[in-house]
């Protein structure tokens, strides 16, 4: 795979090519035969790293060692040409690849693909954004080269603001690449009558970050598959303990780490997962069959979005809680947006989990929290919506700035995910950047507040939050715009 042609193949490096795929044939073996047999919280504790890896080569660590050397040595020159040309695994530098990263790939690649029949596979990248970068990009090359060649994908309009200005930006204004905008994404025909022979791809972001946006993943997916496109979901704020888009016909899934895996805080990190055999347009048969490797070796290789080794395993220790954590944290965020739905200083609230929210019942059929069905506490499938929220206040943009200013406990932070509650205004923060225009495209209005909950009792964040809103005296919310959703 990824091999040249020209490359002769020496009885040394032979060797090196049978005993590494005899070890290759181990793993997946363990892969088959054990991991995929665990619960998620299992998959989450150990991932791949075993006793056996352990007591063999690390000295018996029983947690993974972060490896800070930035490259391998070699035991002569055959191992060395075998490494190069990708016929056996190799770290030969860790812009391409680590131990401690290859634990943490693995690690969500098994958790993304938790449920589902097929294989998958990961990518580490050092931020979210660059992970929608690695995502993308190999669907935008040239089919043709020294011809002007039309491109075009679709996204959701209600997404991140990085996302947002990636696409629109580095894109459209810069490379000339179309991003056909969805403004409803619930609405199936609205993806339809925007593809054509030249789209490369279908992105959508669910939970939408700060709106709450949800989209019929298994319908979008097979509308993608008939047309012969990949689709892209980044699922940053559910998580594979929510949602795992690919169990449910979505071909890649975006991971900005940085957030709800990595709920400590400390550090950026992203994630690319895919499933294997992608459909699409690009003729390129590497990329088809796993895609997650083929950038890991290829593409990023090139342009160095590496993701470093103690990032990875400190990551990697804030996800074997992961279940455990998106449920309290859910089950908070449930109580604080009833209590706002209720307050008489907010003009709406936007969360999944509430009945009266117009994307509930969508939202219900996919986010479910994990294993709940195993679990002593419920013993049967439980919805769950996340820990990410936003609301109105009313009385507009003063209003909410005095409000947003009145928190004491909650932190004033453009942040998501955090073990803490944190709050932003995305007008001025996290969307301000894509301008009044792009805003009202993905229905943001100046006097939404964006709430993570964390896990604070939430009787302590609702404390805080009924403070603040009590200092705002509105005299009228006339004047004040409602986002349409």
């Amino acid at each position: 795979m990824f091999t040249s042609d020209e490359i002769k193949i020496t009885p040394g490096m032979q060797r090196y090519i049978d005993k590494n795929n005899a070890y290759l044939a181990k793993r997946d073996q363990y892969i088959r035969d054990v991991v995929k047999k665990w619960k998620f919280d299992t998959i989450a504790v150990h991932g791949l790293y075993t006793v056996q890896d352990a007591l063999e080569d690390y000295q018996g660590a029983i947690i993974e060692p972060i490896f800070m050397s930035s490259s391998q040595a070699y035991r002569d020159a055959d191992e060395m040409a075998a490494a190069l040309a990708y016929l056996i695994p190799t770290w030969c530098y860790s812009r391409i690849a680590n131990p401690s990263t290859y634990y943490y790939e693995w690690t969500l690649a098994l958790l993304e693909g938790y449920g589902f029949k097929g294989d998958t596979s990961c990518c580490s990248t050092s931020s979210g954004m660059a992970a929608i970068m690695t995502a993308v990009q190999p669907f935008l090359v040239h089919k043709r080269h020294h011809v002007h060649e039309p491109r075009n994908f679709l996204a959701t309009a209600q997404c991140y603001g990085g996302t947002f200005q990636q696409f629109k930006v580095r894109m459209m204004e810069e490379r000339d690449i179309e991003c056909r905008w969805v403004q409803n994404p619930a609405n199936i025909d609205e993806w339809a009558s925007q593809i054509d022979e030249n789209t490369r791809f279908l992105y959508g972001e669910l939970p939408s970050n700060p709106q709450q946006g949800f989209f019929d993943i298994a319908a979008v997916a097979d509308l993608a598959h008939s047309r012969n496109l990949p689709l892209i979901v980044d699922s940053t704020v559910a998580t594979p303990a929510l949602l795992r888009p690919i169990c449910h016909g979505a071909d890649i899934v975006v991971q900005s780490a940085t957030k709800s895996l990595t709920s400590s805080g400390f550090g950026i990190c992203g994630a690319v997962i895919a499933r294997k055999n992608l459909i699409c347009r690009v003729d390129n048969d590497d990329l088809k069959q796993d895609f997650a490797l083929y950038v890991k070796y290829l593409p990023n290789r090139d342009y160095g979005p590496n993701l470093h080794p103690l990032q990875a395993i400190m990551t990697l220790n804030d996800v074997r809680t992961l279940r455990s954590k998106m449920d309290m944290l859910s089950r908070n965020t449930l109580k604080v947006s009833e209590f706002l739905s209720r307050h008489p200083q907010v003009e709406r609230v936007e969360y999944l989990g509430l009945p009266e929210h117009p994307l509930h019942e969508l939202a219900s059929k996919y986010m479910w929290l994990v294993d709940a069905e195993y679990d002593e506490q419920y013993g049967k499938p439980v919805n769950r919506y996340g820990h990410l929220m936003s609301f109105c206040v009313k009385g507009g943009v003063e209003a909410t700035r005095k409000a947003f200013d009145g928190l004491q406990r909650i932190w004033r932070a453009t942040d998501l995910g955090r073990i803490k509650s944190v709050a932003t205004i995305p007008a001025i923060s996290t969307h301000l950047q894509q301008g009044e225009a792009g805003r009202q495209l993905a229905h943001i209005p100046p006097n939404l507040i964006r709430l993570c909950v964390g896990g604070e009792h939430p009787d302590d964040i609702i404390a805080d939050l009924d403070q603040a809103l009590n200092k705002v005296k509105t005299k009228t919310a006339v004047g004040t715009p409602a986002a349409v959703r």
